[in-house]
């Protein structure tokens, strides 16, 4: 019986065949180890652990300062309260997509869905404040609620005397949201830019264009008479770990609260930030909050930040074209006399 021999161009084609049919099984085994390798720490050319890129909180927008009551000591979100951010996400990309109003839609003034920003992924912690166990703020000072009376007691003056400029917030008037209100996750803007530099390394916030420079070079804080709304920071690096340190605040300007709010803090305010990178686009951000002239103990608030494709810090054009606290002030009246 006589055999019929493949042509070449066949036997080509076999070969091939046969040896992708090996080959994918190893080359899957290849990739899994390719993707299971761990992540490594970068350096900078001059040996500092590289932390550079632009970071957002975006995923935590809507998470609370503090958590709520009911929740009691459990820091992580159930399974059921993930599955509602998730839905909730789903429903906010989908209302960001929609070019036109829908029709009869409610007519409000609020600006569009899409000017503002949104997680990409649902938070898994159930308050920003993790120490203490109930993630709930320290009780306030007694020289803390005397402020909080006399500035309630300013306000009231003040009203009675006419609409003034002196009754909206420091970041109303575009002058700062101080250091905590310029780091924790709002409606947008939520863009942080880490660049570093040999001995120091800066932060560039979105909104309000608020920017830090950041000696690494162990030198002391200035005297006491030198303060600012963000503070003097001062850096180090604890292994991969960048610890910042920052003092010199100006008292009763702004709280640790969302854009600044809160109650406002004292001249013995100290935060201590650290800097965890955990990964090619992940990093787990803490501040521990220590002022004992507004707080009977000390608090700390950590999450995880991020960094995403194509995002970046735009410009904040925070007074141009803003006619809101004139009209407001021009549109009120005069109490009656």
């Amino acid at each position: 019986m006589s055999q019929r021999r493949i042509p070449l161009r066949y036997r080509f084609l076999l070969i091939v065949a046969i040896a992708s049919l090996i080959s994918a099984p190893l080359l899957g085994q290849a990739g899994k180890q390719a993707s299971s390798k761990p992540w490594t720490q970068g350096k900078t050319s001059w040996g500092d652990p590289d932390l550079q890129g632009t970071w957002t909180s975006d995923d935590y927008i809507g998470v609370p300062l503090q958590r709520n009551v009911d929740v009691g000591t459990r820091l992580q979100r159930n399974e059921q309260e993930i599955s509602a951010a998730q839905a909730n996400i789903q429903r906010t990309t989908e209302r960001n997509a929609q070019e036109f109003q829908a029709a009869n839609a409610a007519i409000t003034v609020n600006p569009p869905g899409h000017w503002g920003e949104g997680a990409r992924r649902p938070a898994l912690q159930t308050s920003m404040i993790t120490v203490p166990e109930d993630g709930r703020m320290p009780a306030l000072t007694p020289e803390a609620q005397q402020r909080v009376a006399a500035n309630a007691e300013a306000r009231r003056v003040t009203a009675l005397e006419g609409p003034s400029w002196t009754e909206y917030s420091f970041y109303i008037r575009c002058i700062s949201r101080g250091l905590m209100g310029s780091t924790l996750p709002v409606i947008y803007g939520n863009g942080s830019q880490i660049l570093q530099g040999p001995g120091y390394v800066a932060i560039m916030y979105e909104m309000v264009h608020e920017a830090r420079i950041i000696p690494l070079d162990g030198s002391p804080h200035p005297g006491p008479n030198v303060r600012s709304y963000m503070g003097d920071a001062r850096g180090r690096w604890e292994g991969n770990t960048l610890v910042v340190e920052t003092t010199n605040f100006l008292p009763n300007k702004t709280g640790i609260g969302l854009n600044g709010g809160g109650t406002p803090t004292s001249d013995a305010l100290k935060v201590t930030e650290r800097f965890t990178r955990t990964g090619a686009n992940t990093m787990n951000y803490q501040a521990i909050i220590d002022d004992p002239k507004t707080y009977t103990a000390p608090f700390t608030i950590s999450y995880p930040i991020t960094q995403e494709p194509g995002y970046q810090n735009f410009e904040y054009a925070c007074h141009e074209g803003n006619y809101a606290m004139r009209n407001s002030l021009s549109g009120s009246s005069s109490p009656a006399q």
